[in-house]
Protein backbone atom coordinates (compact mmCIF):
# COMPACT_ATOMS: atom_id res chain seq x y z
CA UNK A 1 0.00 0.00 0.00
CA UNK A 2 0.96 3.46 -0.84
CA UNK A 3 2.30 5.43 1.86
CA UNK A 4 1.42 9.18 2.28
CA UNK A 5 4.67 10.38 1.72
CA UNK A 6 5.64 8.41 -1.30
CA UNK A 7 6.49 9.53 -4.96
CA UNK A 8 3.58 8.07 -7.19
CA UNK A 9 5.94 7.18 -10.12
CA UNK A 10 3.34 7.49 -13.60
CA UNK A 11 3.66 6.82 -17.07
CA UNK A 12 1.34 8.36 -19.87
CA UNK A 13 -0.07 6.32 -22.73
CA UNK A 14 -1.22 8.62 -25.73
CA UNK A 15 1.38 11.44 -24.73
CA UNK A 16 0.87 13.69 -27.89
CA UNK A 17 -2.80 14.36 -27.51
CA UNK A 18 -4.31 17.40 -25.63
CA UNK A 19 -4.94 15.35 -22.20
CA UNK A 20 -1.20 13.53 -22.25
CA UNK A 21 0.32 16.93 -22.60
CA UNK A 22 -1.69 18.53 -20.02
CA UNK A 23 -1.02 15.60 -18.08
CA UNK A 24 2.83 15.76 -18.01
CA UNK A 25 3.17 19.46 -17.49
CA UNK A 26 0.74 19.57 -14.13
CA UNK A 27 2.14 16.25 -13.23
CA UNK A 28 6.41 17.29 -13.13
CA UNK A 29 4.32 20.41 -10.80
CA UNK A 30 3.46 17.84 -8.42
CA UNK A 31 5.62 17.32 -5.55
CA UNK A 32 4.01 14.00 -4.98
CA UNK A 33 4.64 12.72 -8.80
CA UNK A 34 7.34 11.72 -10.89
CA UNK A 35 7.07 11.02 -14.41
CA UNK A 36 8.80 8.01 -15.21
CA UNK A 37 7.56 7.25 -18.93
CA UNK A 38 5.73 7.63 -22.26
CA UNK A 39 4.23 6.37 -25.23
CA UNK A 40 1.94 7.35 -27.85
CA UNK A 41 1.36 5.28 -31.40
CA UNK A 42 3.66 2.67 -32.53
CA UNK A 43 6.65 4.16 -34.46
CA UNK A 44 5.34 7.53 -34.20
CA UNK A 45 7.63 10.18 -35.60
CA UNK A 46 7.76 11.41 -31.80
CA UNK A 47 9.23 8.66 -30.46
CA UNK A 48 12.87 8.96 -28.95
CA UNK A 49 11.77 12.95 -28.27
CA UNK A 50 11.95 14.30 -24.75
CA UNK A 51 8.55 14.47 -23.25
CA UNK A 52 9.56 18.41 -22.07
CA UNK A 53 10.37 19.07 -26.02
CA UNK A 54 6.92 17.05 -27.05
CA UNK A 55 4.45 19.13 -24.46
CA UNK A 56 6.61 22.48 -24.36
CA UNK A 57 7.29 22.44 -20.99
CA UNK A 58 10.75 22.33 -18.84
CA UNK A 59 9.52 21.83 -15.73
CA UNK A 60 10.56 19.00 -13.36
CA UNK A 61 12.18 16.07 -14.71
CA UNK A 62 10.74 15.54 -18.39
CA UNK A 63 13.33 16.57 -20.06
CA UNK A 64 14.83 13.23 -19.54
CA UNK A 65 11.96 11.11 -19.87
CA UNK A 66 12.08 10.26 -23.36
CA UNK A 67 8.85 8.76 -25.78
CA UNK A 68 9.31 5.26 -26.06
CA UNK A 69 7.73 2.89 -28.54
CA UNK A 70 5.21 0.96 -26.82
CA UNK A 71 4.03 0.17 -23.16
CA UNK A 72 6.15 -2.49 -22.81
CA UNK A 73 9.06 -0.27 -24.29
CA UNK A 74 8.41 1.97 -21.62
CA UNK A 75 8.66 -0.24 -18.69
CA UNK A 76 12.31 -1.00 -19.35
CA UNK A 77 14.10 1.70 -17.84
CA UNK A 78 11.37 2.42 -15.19
CA UNK A 79 8.73 0.79 -13.36
CA UNK A 80 5.48 3.08 -12.75
CA UNK A 81 2.89 2.82 -10.16
CA UNK A 82 0.06 3.92 -12.20
CA UNK A 83 -0.52 4.02 -15.95
CA UNK A 84 -2.25 7.31 -17.08
CA UNK A 85 -4.08 6.30 -20.39
CA UNK A 86 -5.28 8.63 -22.92
CA UNK A 87 -5.80 6.08 -26.02
CA UNK A 88 -8.74 5.09 -27.37
CA UNK A 89 -10.99 2.48 -25.95
CA UNK A 90 -9.63 -1.08 -27.50
CA UNK A 91 -5.58 0.31 -27.37
CA UNK A 92 -6.68 1.20 -23.64
CA UNK A 93 -8.30 -1.63 -22.25
CA UNK A 94 -5.30 -3.69 -23.90
CA UNK A 95 -3.41 -1.41 -22.01
CA UNK A 96 -4.50 -1.76 -18.88
CA UNK A 97 -4.51 -5.97 -18.76
CA UNK A 98 -0.88 -5.70 -18.90
CA UNK A 99 -0.51 -2.58 -16.45
CA UNK A 100 -2.21 -4.71 -13.87
CA UNK A 101 -0.10 -8.15 -14.97
CA UNK A 102 3.17 -6.48 -13.97
CA UNK A 103 1.19 -4.87 -10.97
CA UNK A 104 0.54 -1.74 -12.04
CA UNK A 105 -2.61 0.58 -11.53
CA UNK A 106 -4.39 1.58 -14.37
CA UNK A 107 -6.39 5.54 -14.53
CA UNK A 108 -8.51 5.47 -17.62
CA UNK A 109 -9.11 8.49 -19.18
CA UNK A 110 -10.27 7.34 -22.74
CA UNK A 111 -13.40 7.70 -23.99
CA UNK A 112 -15.79 4.51 -25.35
CA UNK A 113 -15.16 2.30 -22.70
CA UNK A 114 -18.06 -0.90 -22.40
CA UNK A 115 -19.85 -2.41 -19.74
CA UNK A 116 -17.92 -5.18 -21.33
CA UNK A 117 -14.43 -3.75 -20.95
CA UNK A 118 -15.12 -2.73 -17.35
CA UNK A 119 -15.98 -6.37 -16.83
CA UNK A 120 -12.89 -7.57 -17.57
CA UNK A 121 -10.55 -4.59 -16.21
CA UNK A 122 -12.31 -5.32 -12.84
CA UNK A 123 -12.11 -9.19 -12.44
CA UNK A 124 -8.11 -8.65 -13.46
CA UNK A 125 -7.96 -5.87 -10.38
CA UNK A 126 -9.63 -8.00 -8.20
CA UNK A 127 -7.51 -11.15 -8.66
CA UNK A 128 -4.62 -8.69 -7.99
CA UNK A 129 -6.01 -6.90 -5.63
CA UNK A 130 -5.11 -3.82 -7.12
CA UNK A 131 -6.80 0.04 -7.81
CA UNK A 132 -7.74 0.88 -11.07
CA UNK A 133 -10.04 3.63 -12.59
CA UNK A 134 -12.40 4.47 -15.38
CA UNK A 135 -13.07 8.29 -15.47
CA UNK A 136 -15.53 9.58 -18.12
CA UNK A 137 -14.64 12.79 -17.54
CA UNK A 138 -12.21 14.54 -15.17
CA UNK A 139 -13.83 17.90 -14.86
CA UNK A 140 -14.72 18.67 -10.86
CA UNK A 141 -17.98 20.78 -12.81
CA UNK A 142 -18.88 17.50 -14.85
CA UNK A 143 -19.34 15.72 -12.00
CA UNK A 144 -21.74 18.18 -10.71
CA UNK A 145 -23.32 18.41 -13.85
CA UNK A 146 -24.22 14.46 -13.46
CA UNK A 147 -24.94 14.65 -10.12
CA UNK A 148 -27.64 17.44 -10.67
CA UNK A 149 -28.74 15.68 -13.05
CA UNK A 150 -29.11 12.50 -11.39
CA UNK A 151 -31.16 14.59 -8.46
CA UNK A 152 -33.51 15.91 -10.75
CA UNK A 153 -34.27 12.68 -12.61
CA UNK A 154 -36.38 11.53 -10.08
CA UNK A 155 -38.51 14.86 -10.16
CA UNK A 156 -39.47 14.84 -14.28
CA UNK A 157 -40.20 11.61 -16.88
CA UNK A 158 -38.99 13.37 -19.95
CA UNK A 159 -35.27 14.15 -20.40
CA UNK A 160 -32.63 14.54 -23.39
CA UNK A 161 -29.08 15.14 -23.59
CA UNK A 162 -27.56 16.97 -25.88
CA UNK A 163 -23.48 16.38 -26.17
CA UNK A 164 -21.25 18.68 -28.48
CA UNK A 165 -17.62 17.42 -29.30
CA UNK A 166 -14.69 18.63 -31.74
CA UNK A 167 -14.87 16.46 -35.01
CA UNK A 168 -12.07 14.30 -34.27
CA UNK A 169 -13.54 12.31 -31.86
CA UNK A 170 -14.03 8.87 -32.41
CA UNK A 171 -17.22 7.19 -30.38
CA UNK A 172 -20.76 8.54 -29.91
CA UNK A 173 -21.96 9.31 -27.65
CA UNK A 174 -19.48 10.50 -25.45
CA UNK A 175 -18.68 8.65 -22.64
CA UNK A 176 -19.60 11.60 -20.53
CA UNK A 177 -22.91 11.10 -22.06
CA UNK A 178 -22.81 7.58 -21.70
CA UNK A 179 -21.88 7.44 -17.54
CA UNK A 180 -24.94 10.36 -17.28
CA UNK A 181 -27.76 8.56 -19.09
CA UNK A 182 -26.90 5.44 -16.14
CA UNK A 183 -26.79 7.75 -13.50
CA UNK A 184 -30.32 9.31 -14.48
CA UNK A 185 -31.73 5.67 -15.12
CA UNK A 186 -30.52 4.71 -11.95
CA UNK A 187 -32.74 7.56 -10.32
CA UNK A 188 -35.94 7.36 -12.19
CA UNK A 189 -37.73 6.60 -15.05
CA UNK A 190 -38.92 5.16 -17.54
CA UNK A 191 -38.44 8.44 -19.19
CA UNK A 192 -39.90 9.92 -22.47
CA UNK A 193 -42.97 7.97 -22.81
CA UNK A 194 -44.71 8.19 -25.89
CA UNK A 195 -47.41 10.59 -27.01
CA UNK A 196 -47.50 10.18 -30.48
CA UNK A 197 -46.51 7.70 -33.28
CA UNK A 198 -43.39 9.74 -34.71
CA UNK A 199 -42.20 9.71 -37.81
CA UNK A 200 -38.43 10.30 -38.47
CA UNK A 201 -38.17 11.98 -42.16
CA UNK A 202 -34.62 11.29 -41.60
CA UNK A 203 -33.07 8.27 -39.48
CA UNK A 204 -31.83 9.21 -36.24
CA UNK A 205 -32.81 12.29 -36.25
CA UNK A 206 -34.87 12.00 -32.63
CA UNK A 207 -31.27 11.11 -31.14
CA UNK A 208 -30.35 7.99 -29.18
CA UNK A 209 -31.88 6.22 -26.63
CA UNK A 210 -30.00 4.69 -24.19
CA UNK A 211 -31.05 3.14 -20.50
CA UNK A 212 -34.24 4.05 -19.10
CA UNK A 213 -35.45 5.60 -22.50
CA UNK A 214 -33.58 8.77 -22.19
CA UNK A 215 -32.47 10.22 -25.77
CA UNK A 216 -28.73 11.69 -26.59
CA UNK A 217 -27.85 13.79 -29.00
CA UNK A 218 -24.27 13.97 -30.60
CA UNK A 219 -22.69 17.01 -32.46
CA UNK A 220 -19.49 16.96 -33.92
CA UNK A 221 -18.45 20.51 -35.17
CA UNK A 222 -14.82 22.26 -35.58
CA UNK A 223 -14.76 24.93 -32.31
CA UNK A 224 -16.02 22.64 -29.70
CA UNK A 225 -13.83 20.76 -27.62
CA UNK A 226 -16.23 19.04 -24.74
CA UNK A 227 -19.33 20.62 -23.82
CA UNK A 228 -23.12 19.11 -22.83
CA UNK A 229 -26.30 19.49 -22.27
CA UNK A 230 -28.77 17.67 -19.97
CA UNK A 231 -32.52 19.14 -20.27
CA UNK A 232 -35.80 18.03 -18.49
CA UNK A 233 -38.99 19.01 -19.43
CA UNK A 234 -42.01 19.23 -17.21
CA UNK A 235 -45.36 20.63 -17.65
CA UNK A 236 -44.88 24.64 -18.65
CA UNK A 237 -41.24 24.63 -17.44
CA UNK A 238 -37.92 23.53 -18.68
CA UNK A 239 -34.46 22.80 -16.64
CA UNK A 240 -31.34 22.84 -18.66
CA UNK A 241 -28.18 21.83 -16.88
CA UNK A 242 -25.01 22.55 -18.22
CA UNK A 243 -21.60 22.25 -18.38
CA UNK A 244 -18.42 23.75 -21.36
CA UNK A 245 -14.86 22.69 -21.38
CA UNK A 246 -13.14 25.59 -23.10
CA UNK A 247 -9.68 24.17 -22.66
CA UNK A 248 -7.54 21.26 -20.54
CA UNK A 249 -7.17 22.75 -17.69
CA UNK A 250 -10.77 21.82 -15.84
CA UNK A 251 -9.15 18.33 -15.98
CA UNK A 252 -6.10 19.19 -14.29
CA UNK A 253 -7.54 18.88 -10.66
CA UNK A 254 -9.40 15.93 -11.29
CA UNK A 255 -6.58 13.73 -12.79
CA UNK A 256 -4.63 14.09 -9.91
CA UNK A 257 -7.22 13.76 -7.31
CA UNK A 258 -7.23 10.40 -9.58
CA UNK A 259 -3.64 9.60 -9.58
CA UNK A 260 -3.80 9.25 -5.90
CA UNK A 261 -6.86 7.71 -5.04
CA UNK A 262 -6.11 4.87 -7.32
CA UNK A 263 -2.98 3.90 -4.99
CA UNK A 264 -5.73 3.23 -1.99
CA UNK A 265 -7.94 1.27 -3.87
CA UNK A 266 -7.69 -2.32 -4.14
CA UNK A 267 -10.67 -2.64 -6.99
CA UNK A 268 -11.78 -0.93 -10.40
CA UNK A 269 -13.78 1.74 -9.54
CA UNK A 270 -16.00 3.99 -12.83
CA UNK A 271 -16.67 7.78 -12.69
CA UNK A 272 -14.64 10.55 -10.69
CA UNK A 273 -17.68 10.61 -8.49
CA UNK A 274 -16.75 7.94 -6.68
CA UNK A 275 -13.31 9.64 -5.55
CA UNK A 276 -15.10 12.98 -3.86
CA UNK A 277 -15.73 11.00 -0.44
CA UNK A 278 -12.34 10.43 -0.48
CA UNK A 279 -10.78 13.79 -0.92
CA UNK A 280 -13.44 14.99 1.16
CA UNK A 281 -12.24 12.87 3.87
CA UNK A 282 -8.67 13.76 3.47
CA UNK A 283 -9.38 17.68 3.49
CA UNK A 284 -11.47 16.81 7.15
Amino acid sequence: MQTETAIIRIVIAGINGRMGRASASAIAQHAGFELVGAFGKPDATYRGKSVAELTGSANGGSAGILVSNGFLDSLAGAKPDVLLDFTHAEVAVQNAVTALEHGIRPVIGTSGITPKHSEEISKLAAEKKLGALVIPNFSIGAVLMMEFARQAAAMFSHVEIVEMHHPGKKDAPSGTAMHTIAKIAGNGGPFNPAEVQETQLLPGSRGGTGQGGVKVHSIRLPGLISHQEVIFGGDGELLTIKHDSFNTNCFVKGIMLSLESVMKLDRLVVGLDALLPLAEKKSA
